[in-house]
């Protein structure tokens, strides 16, 4: 009964969110892709000719975003879950931390590449510290790929949960990149831990 009270409640929260309503008029996937175009209003890194690549990009919502920019460059989407086509966008299913899926990203785009964001989040356990960190876990490892395929001037966008492993994400990022800010975009839900860590320019060790 309990389970059913705040399911309930959640849905009744989703649907006053104004972002929530917003990204359905406007045809987006999901309301992060407000989080997406406020990040790229305040650093501008998403050009015509950006080379992408997105992590955990199912439902959509950043990939749409990055269309409606880059109209030169290439956008490659990754998830182990199966994404509706996005035009301009090619996407690839699998586990982008295997080996084979992490050749195919390599063989994709040929060379060094201008952008990674990630927007991905551990599947939900109930257990908020556990999910923390998780999803801090994944943006460590996506932080080691773009640390590999950026070129020297690349950068790294990526959801991160305040929580414990946050110091070992934020000690890595401050090792790995010359410029590192944290920023909560205003779309990003107030009573959420959630912020998002802005990484350009790579250190050479």
């Amino acid at each position: 009964m309990k389970k059913n009270r705040i399911s309930k409640n959640w849905l009744i929260k989703k649907h006053k969110d104004q972002f929530f309503k917003q990204s359905k008029i406007q045809g987006y996937r999901s309301r992060s892709a407000f989080k997406l175009m406020e990040m790229d209003q305040k650093f501008k890194f998403l050009y015509k000719n950006t080379n992408l690549l997105d992590l955990g990009s199912v439902p959509g919502g950043w990939s749409q975003v990055a269309a409606k920019k880059i109209t030169k460059g290439k956008i490659l989407a990754v998830d182990v879950k199966p994404m509706k086509k996005i035009e301009n966008v090619d996407f690839l299913k699998g586990d982008l931390f295997d080996n084979k899926i992490l050749k195919k990203i390599y063989a994709y785009f040929g060379k060094k590449i201008d952008v990674v964001v990630s927007d991905m989040a551990a599947n939900t356990s109930g257990n908020k510290s556990l999910d923390s960190y998780r999803t801090g876990e994944l943006c460590l490892k996506g932080m080691n790929l773009a640390q590999k395929i950026l070129h020297k001037n690349g950068i790294f966008l990526s959801k991160v949960f305040m929580g414990s492993i946050f110091v070992e994400i934020n000690k890595k990022a401050n090792e790995s990149f010359k410029n590192v800010i944290k920023y909560k975009p205003l779309s990003s839900r107030k009573e959420s831990k959630e912020i998002y860590i802005y990484c350009s320019g790579i250190k050479v060790l």
